[in-house]
């Protein structure tokens, strides 16, 4: 049997076995139930729009807040661990493992309650503010080396020339090499935001108001009343209409750059 003959052969037997999975689920499946606890319709039509004007708006907002004030520092981060000073390169490499270390819903909990308690200080915007600024440090750990690998992808030869202009160091960084590692690197510092809209669910466990409120946390808070996963179902159709297209988005930007080289 030649080799791409074998290859359809096996293509089809998954074919179908995922046919005949999906055949058996929608047997076996409780739709009345279904329906009843995942998707009534009357209690969908309740959760607007206050689930779009408060649940989503604030999903974005702290996804843009996080995602800024983590590119800020992840910019500072990636110098410092680019630097011929071995100790601004030990104290980024230190950042950089130990936030990429932890889970995101820990430094959530130690921002929002530990240092509050141990230190008798409560950031800007309360519980909300400790949150983002939990998501903003834990986020830019990982945008540092993502744009660390974005600076050292720029060819020398264009900061070799910039200096041969008479440019300082610091310039040249600045205006040469940033910005070309930035081009580099859009593709995976949109994957990240995509992340930090589905990490701001996190905040959901210290606690906000009701006009702080991100999506997860609205949906949450309407199952716990209504006593049916509806709201839970409709928060996931929105996350879904939020990071579908920027997950599109990422993949046009990668087919372009694979086309540039």
């Amino acid at each position: 049997m030649k080799r791409s003959t074998r290859q359809r052969l096996v293509q089809g037997v998954l074919y179908g076995i995922l046919v005949l999975a999906v055949i058996l689920l929608a047997v076996i499946a409780d739709w009345q139930a279904v329906k009843d606890n995942f998707l009534d319709v009357d209690i969908a039509r309740s959760l607007f729009p206050g689930i779009v004007t408060v649940g989503v708006r604030n999903t974005i907002l702290y996804t843009i807040i996080a995602f800024a004030g983590g590119l800020v520092l992840a910019v500072v981060l990636a110098l410092m661990k680019l630097s011929p000073a071995a100790p601004y390169r030990w104290l980024a490499t230190a950042y950089i493992e130990f936030f990429r270390g932890l889970p995101a819903l820990l430094v959530i909990i130690i921002s929002g309650f530990a240092i509050p308690i141990a230190f008798g200080w409560r950031p800007p915007g309360g519980l909300v503010g400790a949150g983002l600024a939990a998501l903003i440090v834990v986020s830019a750990a990982y945008m540092a080396e993502t744009l660390r690998a974005g600076i050292q992808a720029v060819p020398k030869g264009q900061n070799e020339a910039a200096r041969s202009l008479g440019m300082s160091s610091g310039w040249t960084t600045a205006s040469i090499v940033l910005p070309q590692a930035l081009r580099i690197v859009v593709p995976p510092l949109t994957n990240e935001f995509v992340l930090l809209i589905k990490d701001t669910s996190l905040l959901a466990i210290i606690g906000v108001a009701q006009n702080q409120r991100e999506l997860t946390t609205y949906a949450r808070d309407e199952n716990s009343l209504t006593a049916n996963s509806t709201p839970l179902m409709v928060a996931a159709v929105l996350y879904l209409v939020i990071t579908l297209p920027l997950t599109r988005l990422v993949a046009a930007l990668e087919r372009r750059q694979q086309r540039a080289r």
